[in-house]
């Protein structure tokens, strides 16, 4: 059977960050490594249970269940019922167990690995609750106690990263909503460069710390804020 969607790993070891997963078969199931059992696609993080969720090929849909893990699964930041349906979509960001593994899913097969630049390849820093808030009025963020004030394109791309927290945003979408003052390119986009975006995720980085903002890229997808903590 062809591939009809795939699976990035953005975080999950052994794999290396950008691993295409195609899924082939009518079933796949995701879990830990043993010595009872090798799962379709098999991590080695010893929180992830054995048998963690499956995902299966219903009426050229992907559906994803959990199967009652011990330490959960998420899709775009929400926990899901163990055994429940979840239909999964295009740019849909599975983390196993409160984030030690991410992977994000894609109806766009792909033959090949792509370049993927997470902060980490393992579990990601916490935040503690009270380090970060943002003053969206007054355009300023608050790290550990120390107001710094946002420059405006600092500011549309925290603010459209944050409003999506744990999901995957196009770069489409940030160009429309960070550079709404440039005159559209192809297909009515702003006309913005990666060297320019890039430059601009650099620089929140830099300025704010990059412990601060977990911001992880997919090269030619778009961008996803890993947040659980941070406050508004």
């Amino acid at each position: 059977m062809e591939g009809f969607a795939c699976l990035y790993v953005i975080r999950g070891e052994p794999y290396r960050s950008g691993t295409c997963i195609n899924l082939n078969e009518d079933e796949t199931l995701v879990g830990r490594l043993s010595n009872q059992m090798t799962p379709d696609i098999a991590f080695t993080n010893p929180f992830l249970s054995r048998k963690h969720l499956v995902i299966r090929k219903e009426k050229d849909k992907a559906v994803l269940y959990d199967l009652g893990s011990r330490h959960g699964t998420e899709i775009n930041g929400v926990r899901l019922t163990s055994y429940t349906p979840y239909p999964l979509k295009n740019f849909d960001i599975i983390k196993l167990a409160k984030g030690m593994t991410v992977i994000h899913f894609s109806y766009l097969f792909a033959d090949q690995t792509i370049e993927i630049e997470p902060f980490s390849t393992t579990r990601k820093p916490e935040v503690p609750e009270s380090s970060l808030s943002f003053h969206w009025e007054k355009r300023e963020c608050v790290v550990e106690g120390k107001r710094i004030p946002m420059s405006e394109k600092e500011f549309l791309l925290i603010r459209i990263l944050y409003e999506n927290a744990n999901r995957l945003v196009p770069l489409e979408e940030i160009k429309v909503r960070v550079w709404p003052e440039r005159l559209p390119g192809a297909g009515g986009i702003p006309d913005v460069s990666l060297d320019e975006l890039n430059a601009l995720i650099y620089r929140v980085r830099k300025k704010y710390g990059k412990d601060t903002f977990l911001i992880s890229a997919v090269r030619g997808s778009g961008y996803l804020l890993e947040s659980e903590l941070i406050t508004s």
